[in-house]
């Protein structure tokens, strides 16, 4: 008798459950395209790129993978370590954190851009001289970015130039020597190395 009320009961309160429960509606299923794109003139290094891609395409991936300019490096891909590092209209800009077609209008220089034919930029000699990298991963995000310290002008002490650089990371260790050859441009060293 208790097993027939226990069963009663249970089968009571799952059909009132059955009930009360609303049939969830299923979304359609969209038919599979080709995703959209657009076209996008990219002003790199001077040179102006013609590219048709997604707007969802990161600056990072279309300078690598659309354009061919692979000195920009996908560390972390999420903002927080700094290899990607490039300049637009002279600042720093992490490309990863930035969709391509939002800079239609802007001067983007790379890693690529800095020297002038066979001479190297001021930055990039200082960091030859200083032996400022080690495996050279993160070298390119760290040039960039020490670049664009100098354009704005606020490092006036090493400890400056430590915080200005922070948000990139070089796991070799270099800080030292990427300090050093920071303030040998901003004392105005143009020959530092080469």
């Amino acid at each position: 008798m208790v097993i027939s009320t226990v069963a009663a009961t249970i089968n009571n309160f799952v059909d009132k459950t059955v009930a009360q429960t609303q049939v969830k509606k299923t979304t359609p299923k969209l038919k599979t395209s080709t995703p959209e794109t657009m076209k996008v003139t990219l002003q790199v290094n001077g040179t102006a790129h013609n590219l048709q891609i997604e707007p969802r395409v990161t600056l990072l991936d279309a300078l690598r993978e659309y354009i061919g300019l692979i000195g920009s490096k996908k560390g972390c891909d999420h903002g927080q370590c700094g290899a990607c590092t490039v300049l637009i209209d002279g600042r720093r800009v992490n490309s990863c954190l930035t969709f391509a077609i939002m800079h239609t209008d802007a001067a983007i220089t790379t890693i690529e851009g800095l020297a002038q034919e066979d001479n190297l930029h001021p930055m990039q000699a200082a960091f030859v001289a200083h032996d400022a990298f080690q495996c050279g991963y993160c070298t390119p995000g760290q040039i960039c970015s020490a670049v664009g310290l100098v354009n704005e002008g606020h490092a006036k002490s090493d400890a400056d130039v430590r915080e200005l650089m922070s948000g990139n990371i070089c796991r070799c260790g270099a800080y030292p020597n990427i300090v050093a050859a920071v303030r040998d441009v901003l004392g105005g060293k143009k020959d530092a190395a080469v």
